[in-house]
């Protein structure tokens, strides 16, 4: 069963969050305060952490820096409840890892559709770390390959395989997904961040990225990842054949962008997947290096 952590000093906001997120089947465990969430998490395995910001003892976010700076927290989502939607409160929080906002009060429609979202993009990830070790060996006798993909599920294989050959297998999971998956959705198969973000919202995304790659033009475009291995570290090289896009916006967390169900995915992959991140041209192609796995 998935579980999450609700931490947050008002009792009602508690019974709101777990009233809300029971009735989706989730087991929701409660802290009224930082030290007993921390004490709770050194207990307890969770798949996602709701953070009241401002509590007694230690507030939210002492408790997220604490998480983050953590390697076996570093990569479990969070999202950051707060009563005030500053610029730079939000600008702190996406600093240190809260890259999902919800402002109180909220619509608890708004918290089901965050939720499921982070969740079902999280089991994703989480499916890609279940490499065999056989394929792992082989893998690593690899100094250069291309793969060419068109659909979202030859995009997380692809993923998955090539995490494994990199030392921080669960970092560069995330940020192979995240470009690989841009590749097809908005290279190849033309859909804007804005366009995204409406079809999630009406749990429409899945049957468009289904519809564009059964028609013309999109049906006939495929993209590519390239990688080489160069001394310690591997360079993935990611293609596509659409338009292009202005990547800039998106190379780091956005305040404005805070409360939105997407466009994180570049950010992530910029700030914690990669040693270093490059888009060239007019975004089509990214070149990404981490450090490669020791045999």
């Amino acid at each position: 069963m998935t579980r999450i952590l609700s931490v947050d000093d008002e009792p009602i906001n508690l019974a709101i969050i777990a009233e809300c997120l029971s009735d989706e089947g989730y087991q929701v465990d409660e802290a009224e305060d930082g030290e007993v969430a921390w004490a709770m998490m050194a207990e307890n395995h969770y798949d996602l952490i709701i953070l009241d910001r401002m509590m007694p003892r230690m507030d939210g976010m002492s408790l997220l820096r604490q998480l983050k700076a953590d390697p076996a927290w570093k990569m479990v989502p969070v999202i950051m409840q707060t009563a005030s939607a500053s610029q730079d409160e939000v600008r702190e929080g996406l600093a240190a890892g809260a890259h999902y906002y919800l402002t109180k009060p909220y619509d608890p429609e708004a918290l089901h559709l965050l939720v499921n979202t982070i969740l079902k993009d999280k089991s994703e990830r989480d499916e890609m770390s279940h490499v065999s070790n056989a394929l792992r060996h082989t893998l690593s006798l690899l100094r250069q390959a291309e793969f060419s993909f068109s659909n979202l599920a030859e995009a997380h294989d692809l993923a998955a395989a090539l995490s494994s050959m990199c030392r921080d297998q669960q970092s560069a999971s995330v940020g192979l997904i995240e470009l690989l998956v841009n590749a097809v959705e908005h290279g190849n198969l033309g859909i804007s961040y804005d366009e995204k973000a409406e079809l999630r919202k009406n749990f429409k995304w899945e049957d468009e990225i289904a519809r564009r790659l059964a028609e013309a033009p999109y049906s006939a475009r495929r993209a590519s990842v390239s990688m080489q291995r160069d001394g310690d570290y591997l360079e993935f090289v990611v293609r596509d054949e659409g338009v292009g896009f202005d990547w800039k916006p998106f190379m780091d967390f956005d305040p404005e962008r805070a409360f939105d169900l997407n466009g994180r995915g570049i950010a992530m992959a910029n700030n914690f997947s990669f040693s270093s991140l490059e888009y060239q041209g007019n975004g089509n192609t990214v070149v990404a290096r981490t450090l490669a796995r020791q045999e």
